[in-house]
């Protein structure tokens, strides 16, 4: 079974963020042989003053080829965040198996959603009775769990986020190409901004040292743009994102 679970607002300022969190949760899990999971990834959701969040209102969900039972899994991660969540948050976890019975397209209309309105918790809980998906909140205000169920829809869109750490490809200013790139394994492919997926031998200048990740058309890629007049520009016509540039995703 296919299963997607998504955590929100489980950090304070002073503590690990949500990010980690859930990694540690998916680390318990594979720990535990429950299955196989994936990289967490990242969803930005709407920034209003009408809406309470730590530091950028991002949920984080992975998903899980699941060998157990469901109810186990659901009584795991809600005794895990009534047991790690910071004091003051307001923590949502959401568990959802990917059927052939599920209405992925409500769930994911209610992720764009919740990227440019103010939801609310009983519009969430709605969805989640309708769609017979497990929604829950463990402490504070709970309204953590309109994020948590909004992150399973972005996660399903597979066009949205990024995935949580950074990856180390050589130094800044160093020419690669896409396919050197793609040996790393876990990298399907390198996309322009544009949305163009570029060929193997294309030349690549690493304008940083770290670099994220992007979720979109399903895949995990490195995202570029053309180099535009940057140094580097007479090594290769695109380059990796900055991190002020990586913030928009």
């Amino acid at each position: 079974m296919k299963v997607l679970v998504c955590v929100d607002d489980t950090d304070n300022l002073e503590t690990i963020g949500t990010g980690k969190l859930s990694q540690i949760m998916a680390d318990i899990i594979e720990d535990k042989q429950w299955g196989s999971c994936s990289a967490v990834s990242r969803h930005q959701l709407f920034v209003h003053d009408d809406i309470p969040y730590t530091s950028h209102n991002s949920a984080m969900c992975f998903g899980i080829d699941f060998t157990g039972e469901l109810a186990g899994l659901i009584d795991f991660g809600a005794g895990f965040l009534e047991e790690r969540s910071a004091k003051g948050s307001d923590p949502g976890f959401c568990v959802v198996p990917l059927d052939n019975g599920l209405d992925r397209d409500a769930l994911m209309d209610f992720g764009r959603r919740a990227k440019c309105e103010v939801l609310s918790k009983a519009l969430a809980y709605d969805l989640a009775k309708d769609l017979g998906v497990h929604l829950s909140e463990h402490g504070g205000t709970g309204d953590g769990v309109v994020g948590a169920i909004a992150g399973i829809g972005l996660r399903l869109s597979g066009n949205d986020g990024r995935f949580r750490g950074w990856a180390h490809f050589g130094h800044t200013g160093t020419l690669t190409t896409v396919a050197t790139l793609c040996t790393e394994g876990y990298i399907d492919g390198v996309k322009t901004v544009d949305g163009e997926l570029l060929a193997p031998d294309t030349g690549i200048w690493l304008a940083a040292d770290k670099v994220k990740t992007m979720f979109t058309n399903n895949q995990r890629v490195v995202m570029v743009t053309r180099t535009h007049g940057d140094q580097g520009a007479d090594k290769a016509r695109w380059r990796t994102l900055t991190k002020p540039e990586i913030r928009q995703y």
